[in-house]
């Protein structure tokens, strides 16, 4: 575990004096499209919280003597959301309290990155209670191919630990949600997305999603409402017949009985 006590007379650098990234391109979209989709869920889930932070591609400095380590996205709660028009330009241990992320997040790179070994590692000593690792070539191709899609471990005793995976998902207690993965559309790109869920049912729409579906909604009720003038009509329109057709009877019965009075038939007493 990292020592995050620092000597109080060491001056120590602002976010402002480190780097704010390690200049390490991202190798494939996935790697930023797929944090940024977690941390736009998020925003829609905790909309009234300012008590946690979703960094992207974002250094997080642990220790001033080191340089930062560069998840594809972290999650940390307890922290201000809302930091100023600014922002953030770097995740600041001591900056932050000492609050360590609850989440690293690690989407495996087309050019292996040891994210199963060096990353793991560090995260572990860092003390990050969870670490995610999504790799998007499991069961194809490439070295990790029979690693699971999804592998999201728990810091037990100071040592990483597999989770068992339910339903392509995990409930994460400390966060109260599951993290887990399926197909769905984002961004006009249909493919395996990582998503979160209640602890029980579907997974949490996109805003995008809930608009389609608010849509589809409204459409639905449209066409029930448009239904039921239909056979509101029908209704009315076979009522008009049956009143007709009594009408049409009735005139029937009457032509038939002046007839019979022209023949000087009673026809009341036939």
């Amino acid at each position: 575990m990292v020592n995050l006590v620092y000597n109080k007379n060491q001056t120590l650098p602002t976010a402002e004096d480190l780097p704010s990234s390690d200049e390490t391109p991202v190798d494939n979209q996935l790697q930023n499209d797929i944090p940024n989709l977690l941390l736009s869920l998020l925003a829609e889930l905790w909309v009234n919280r300012d008590d946690w932070y979703f960094g992207v591609d974002m250094g997080i400095y642990y220790n001033p003597e080191e340089p930062a380590i560069v998840p594809d996205g972290f999650l940390s709660i307890g922290v201000k959301h809302d930091t100023g028009e600014r922002g953030r330009l770097s995740y600041v241990l001591w900056e932050e309290e000492n609050i360590l992320p609850i989440l690293a997040l690690e989407v495996v790179s087309e050019k292996y990155n040891s994210e199963y070994e060096d990353k793991l590692a560090n995260y572990q000593k860092l003390g990050i209670l969870y670490y995610a690792i999504y790799n998007p070539l499991s069961g194809r191709r490439g070295r990790f191919k029979h690693k699971q899609r999804l592998e999201i471990y728990r810091l037990i005793s100071g040592k990483y630990e597999l989770l068992q995976m339910e339903n392509n998902r995990v409930w994460l207690p400390e966060i109260q949600l599951a993290l887990g993965y399926e197909k769905g559309e984002h961004i006009a790109w249909y493919r395996e997305w990582l998503y979160w869920y209640p602890a029980v049912g579907d997974r949490y729409l996109t805003a995008n999603e809930r608009a389609i579906h608010a849509e589809m909604i409204a459409n639905q009720e449209r066409l029930v409402a448009h239904q039921e003038r239909l056979a509101a009509n029908q209704e009315r329109l076979i009522a008009h017949q049956e009143r007709l057709a009594k009408q049409e009877a009735e005139e029937k019965v009457e032509r038939l009985a002046e007839r019979l009075k022209m023949l000087g038939i009673n026809p009341d007493e036939i």
